[in-house]
């Protein structure tokens, strides 16, 4: 085994605080770790940079008959290694439709519920610079927008688990997969890779291969891309919030929108702000929104997620009566 080099455990450490955006303070930390090369790096790392201090989960969604046997080496790992680890399992089954998102909901859900029930704060995984790109290439695929284009967040409330507290923080963006394949290997710990990182039947797979079969696609300037529309993205909000407080009336069940001059991006987001409010429902998809903008800049009522919207000056925003038969 190799020893790991102190910078890059000093780089690992200036990333993780980056990620905080404040010092850190202290206390456990979460680790998920699959067994792939890129969690074990992480894992390498943070027992160098935070020694004592942190426990590990690994996921086992059961979708994969050799999942189970992977799990178990990490757990076998975590023992000599003197580090804390548990196996976690969805709380129901996953079956039909789309299984990639459906697993990563649950595996996020299980971190959350494992991280609240032993007092840990935060839990880091190793999402690295090639994931960002893949990302990026999947959603603008899918003719996302600049907030689905951005760079995945460095630290945010932990997915499908919010109600818990815990934080999700991605230390390892500015890394790429094969720096990091380099540092778990360099330990000599077994590497496991899923097969489905290489299946064609999965979008990431697909673009994965594209990526690496296109000397055009670089993944760091792809990531950098990703970078930049997230700060666009920041930029944006802050114009919404400005935007919300000196163009917008906002009553219990009427909210009223000056959008006169505003440019096309500010008036879908305050259009969509004021739905969710109206709704009290953040979960909103925003489904249907560019159509609704359409009908109030042609002058025409439109209704949408159960708030109907009318044509100004100013937009009308109020909840839509309920239908006949309704209460």
């Amino acid at each position: 085994m190799r020893e790991l080099t102190a910078a890059s455990v000093e780089r690992f450490l200036a990333d993780y605080r980056a990620a905080l955006g404040a010092d850190d303070e202290g206390g456990p930390i979460g680790l998920a770790v699959s067994g792939g090369g890129d969690s074990l790096a992480l894992l390498r790392l943070a027992i160098h940079a935070f020694r004592g201090r942190i426990a590990v989960a690994t996921v086992d969604h059961g979708l994969r008959p050799e999942a189970h046997a992977e799990a178990r080496r990490v757990a076998a790992l975590c023992a000599s290694l003197a580090v804390p680890h548990a196996i976690l399992r969805p709380e129901t089954p996953i079956t039909l439709g789309n299984v990639s998102q459906k697993a990563r909901e649950a595996r996020y859900g299980a971190l959350a519920r494992w991280a609240a029930s032993h007092g840990i704060p935060r839990v880091l995984t190793a999402h690295s610079r090639d994931d960002a790109a893949e990302s990026f290439l999947m959603r603008a695929a899918h003719g996302s927008g600049i907030a689905g284009l951005a760079l995945m967040p460095a630290e945010t409330a932990i997915p499908h688990g919010a109600e818990t507290g815990v934080r999700l923080v991605r230390p390892l963006l500015g890394w790429s997969r094969a720096e990091l394949r380099a540092v778990a290997e360099a330990a000599g710990w077994p590497i496991a890779d899923d097969p489905s990182n290489s299946d064609g039947k999965y979008d990431r797979a697909r673009i994965r291969a594209l990526i690496a079969a296109s000397p055009d696609l670089p993944a760091g300037p792809l990531a950098r891309t990703a970078r930049n529309l997230a700060e666009a993205e920041e930029a944006l909000r802050w114009l919404v919030e400005e935007a919300w407080v000196t163009r917008v009336e906002a009553e219990p069940h009427a909210i009223r929108i000056d959008a006169a001059q505003l440019p096309r991006e500010l008036r879908r987001r305050l259009a969509a702000r004021a739905i969710r409010t109206l709704r009290a429902d953040p979960a909103w998809s925003g489904e249907g929104l560019d159509g609704l903008v359409d009908r109030l800049d042609a002058g025409r009522t439109a209704t949408l997620a159960g708030v109907v919207a009318r044509p100004g000056p100013p937009w009308r925003f109020a909840p839509a009566p309920p239908r006949h038969g309704q209460s």
